[in-house]
């Protein structure tokens, strides 16, 4: 007879078998006298015929895995189930026996239904016999995918009664699943679904819990062990050596052993030695989340990720169907933490100020071009503290202290280097004179553009009247240097590298600080803080936020880093990005991991501030111009060409430093994250090392690339001579001024002058400017100058712009220290 022919007959003796017994098993229930008449068989047979073949093998939840960039290392595994998903390739024929022998000796050559079990079994239910179950893999399949694929609890209830008219729903359903799968699908699809035990669901979760090895090198005994949990997990249980459960479950073991030789999977030989084996488990469960990951240095990186994956639309509409997808949607990432950068940046981080301080030392890397994250390190331990017996000293914030509050230190899980989650940031103090410069840049303004700047400047912003920051008698704010010996003529590559405030300041008043807000958003720079937010979204508020050019504003050290990596990229920004391959369960690459970039700024500003960025380093520019630096072992140190910026604020509360080559920018921040008043004093000799020490480290080996030349448009630029207006009216100055190709401004300060009271008293500048640039006219109140030297915006020489080759940029008389 035909093979076809065979199996086709085999199917219909089935499911003939099983009308009939359907029909035994209903009339038998109600009408035992008449349970084998031909009327209980019929309405047996159209019973079973009615019940519904369809059935939907959910995905079932499956662990989702993620790695370091070298895409071997496990960083850290989410789930809800332990489960990971693996081909019956990937599984040892030891397993795929053991399981059969355990459960369904006939599996290869029943339809779905054991038809001699069911009677066995039926025989031993309606005798008062124990009962047996007689369940197939394949009704086992189908009693499982519909508990998995319920949204009703009453048919999660109705799927695992222990009924005779569940059963039959399950062999009509599983007739109906052989014919849609092959045997190895569905044998697949149990091994991968199947508890056993421990939180663990699935042969591959279940062999590194129990064995920490993968399902493809399963021995016969240990295949056999974890067939047995299945029947009842919590019952036999080898972790429990001090009870039952261990010597249930190596009974329970040796029964499959025993069963996998009488289906002729393995010898007597075999049989024997694997009874003679002893049962030994680790019982090591994979961490679930970032508090539990491999490395622990590495878990403010995993929070990063985490974050950034709740924050994707992506991967959900909701918070909640987001971390659904991550803890059951069975992914594969490779994350953008290098672990060679990773190292390097930690054990910078360890030296410089070991774990246990309360000021916080915290270093990120990005990768410019791409945006993404390249290694997360502070010295804080990732997790929670013991809420019932804390190890964190109590806060050294005073409002915390008196409210009981604990400190950040030694354990925290805040966001301390990325943002969110309420911390804000820290102030990134003269590092965002970068943001200056490139606005000017964007104006036309050249890198060889000189102001003679003042000690002191009496800006056009308001301060409180008799603070510390504003001219004296007046609401106006009075920048001033970090010493005297920096005012003086400067051009941006000198005022940049010796961080003179009263430089930048003008600057910024000339190009609208508002500009300067949008260059540093544009750059990377993000406001998490509510109220410096709405400001930086009103243009007209924004153009009022005179210090901004001084760092007064909260950053991270990942937004430092990376908006200085913008600039590196020719001016292309990439959001920072954790991730650099997500793939599905089924191993499709999603579009979600590509870099996210926009053109920022014009490639040829870009190549003008680096220049400029190369002088506080100890680099030097492409034209040589670089006189005084804040932090000149960098250069040295590096070994590469390099940019970057120190940063400090007022009363030394943060400290900060940039450091950038071509291929990496790695900002650090030293402040107290819980008080960002303090009083202590934060130290560039700790910040400074680490940042250029963990550049150092990652560049090892690397070639060295120059950055680009910038173009000398932007380094000798446009200027123009300012017309002469003093003691002229306002108006009459003005058309004047604005004829010439200016645009002018009117300080709404009146300074000292002998010039009559309501004329102009100066312009500012008063030598040579930018074509289009601002010109300020500042106006007389009628009382003599009596300024000297240096002393004010209208002393001899102060303010005054002057061309290249004009009274030259004068040397520091030495390094001024690490002062930003």
């Amino acid at each position: 007879m035909p093979k076809l022919r065979r199996r086709s007959l085999t199917k219909a003796a089935t499911l003939l078998t099983c009308a009939l017994l359907a029909g035994v098993v209903v009339a038998g229930a109600a009408f035992p006298a008449v349970a084998m008449s031909g009327l209980a068989a019929k309405a047996g047979a159209d019973s079973f015929q009615d019940l519904p073949t369809e059935l939907t093998v959910p995905q079932v939840p499956e662990a989702t895995r993620v790695f370091a960039a070298d895409n071997k290392t496990l960083m850290a595994t989410f789930y809800d189930e332990n489960r990971h998903d693996v081909a019956l390739a990937e599984i040892s024929p030891a397993m795929r026996n053991a399981m059969i022998g355990a459960e369904d000796h006939s599996f290869y050559r029943h339809n779905g239904i054991d038809v001699r079990g069911f009677l066995r079994a039926l025989v031993s239910n309606f005798t008062g016999n124990s009962r047996q179950g007689a369940s197939t893999l394949t009704m086992q399949l189908v009693r499982m995918s519909i508990t998995y694929g319920a949204t009703d609890p009453n048919v999660v209830v109705a799927a695992t009664e222990d009924t005779n008219a569940r059963k039959l729903r399950e062999m009509r359903l599983a007739v109906a699943l052989e014919n849609r799968l092959s045997k190895d699908q569905i044998l697949e699809r149990y091994l991968n679904m199947a508890p056993f035990g421990h939180g663990t669901y699935g042969v591959a979760a279940a062999s590194r819990f129990y064995f920490g090895k993968e399902p493809k090198d399963l021995t016969v005994p240990e295949a056999a062990m974890l067939a047995g949990l299945v029947k009842s997990p919590s019952y036999y249980d080898a972790l429990d050596v001090d009870g039952p459960g261990h010597d249930r479950t190596v009974q329970r073991r040796n029964w499959v052993i025993g069963q996998m030789a009488e289906i002729g999977a393995i010898t007597e030989a075999e049989k024997q030695a694997a009874l003679d084996t002893p049962l030994k488990v680790k019982g090591q469960r994979p961490a679930n989340g970032c508090t539990g990951s491999v490395h622990n240095d590495w878990g403010f990186f995993c929070d990063y990720f985490y974050r950034w994956w709740m924050d994707q639309e992506a991967f959900g509409e909701t918070a909640y169907d987001r971390e659904r997808r991550l803890k059951g949607g069975g992914y594969r990432i490779v994350t953008t933490l290098d672990p060679t950068v990773q190292k390097a940046a930690y054990k910078n981080v360890q030296q410089y100020l070991p774990t246990g301080r309360k000021d916080a030392l915290m270093v990120a890397a990005v990768e410019p071009g791409t945006g993404r994250v390249r290694a997360l390190a502070t010295n804080r331990t990732f997790g929670l503290d013991d809420p019932v017996k804390p190890k964190n000293p109590i806060s050294s914030n005073p409002r915390q202290a008196d409210a009981g509050m604990r400190a950040t230190y030694p354990r925290t899980t805040n966001p301390l280097l990325t943002g969110g989650g309420g911390v804000a940031g820290y102030q990134g103090g003269s590092t965002f004179k970068i943001f200056t410069l490139v606005a000017a840049l964007e104006q036309g303004y050249p890198l060889s553009h000189t102001y003679n700047a003042p000690h002191r400047y009496p800006s056009k912003y308001s301060a409180k009247a008799g603070s510390e920051s504003a001219c004296a008698g007046t609401e106006r704010w009075c920048p001033s240097n970090d010493n005297r010996s920096m005012a003086g003529v400067h051009d941006m590559w000198s005022a940049f590298g010796r961080s003179v405030n009263t430089y930048f300041v003008p600057l910024e008043e000339r190009v609208g600080a508002a500009e300067v807000v949008d260059a540093a958003q544009r750059l990377g720079i993000r406001f998490r803080e509510p109220g410096e937010a709405a400001m930086a979204k009103d243009p007209v508020r924004a153009d009022g936020w005179g210090s901004f050019t001084l760092g007064v504003s909260a950053t991270t050290p990942l937004d430092l880093a990376n908006a200085y990596a913008t600039l590196a990229a020719d001016g292309k920004h990439c959001e920072s990005i954790p991730v650099q391959e997500v793939r599905d369960r089924t191993g499709r690459a999603l579009d979600i991991a590509n870099p996210r970039c926009d053109r920022a700024v014009d490639p040829a500003v870009a190549r003008a501030a680096v220049d400029a960025a190369r002088c506080p380093v100890g680099d030097q520019s492409a034209y040589g111009r670089c006189r005084g630096a804040t932090e000149a072992d960098a250069r040295r140190v590096v070994g590469h060409p390099v940019a970057g910026k120190t940063g400090t604020t007022d009363s030394d509360r943060t400290a900060s430093l940039v450091a950038m080559t071509t291929t990496l920018s790695v900002a650090g921040i030293m402040a107290n994250p819980d008080w960002p008043e303090t009083t202590a004093r934060m130290d560039h000799d700790i910040v400074n090392p680490a940042v250029y020490e963990t550049l150092a480290d990652a560049m090892k080996g690397k070639p060295k690339q120059d950055f680009p030349r910038p173009d000398e448009k932007l380094v000798y630029g446009d200027q123009r001579s300012v017309p002469s207006v003093n003691c002229r009216s306002v108006d009459d100055a003005t058309a004047t001024l604005r004829s010439a190709g200016f645009r002018v401004e009117v300080d709404p300060n009146r300074v000292a002058s002998n010039c009559a009271a309501g004329t102009v008293a100066g312009t500012d500048p008063d030598g040579r400017t930018v074509s289009g640039g601002v010109v300020m006219l500042r106006i007389s109140d009628g009382r003599p100058s009596t300024n000297g030297p240096g002393d004010g915006a209208n002393g001899p020489g102060a303010g005054r712009s002057t061309t290249e080759g004009g009274s030259g940029v004068p040397s520091p008389p030495g390094r001024p220290g690490r002062r930003g």
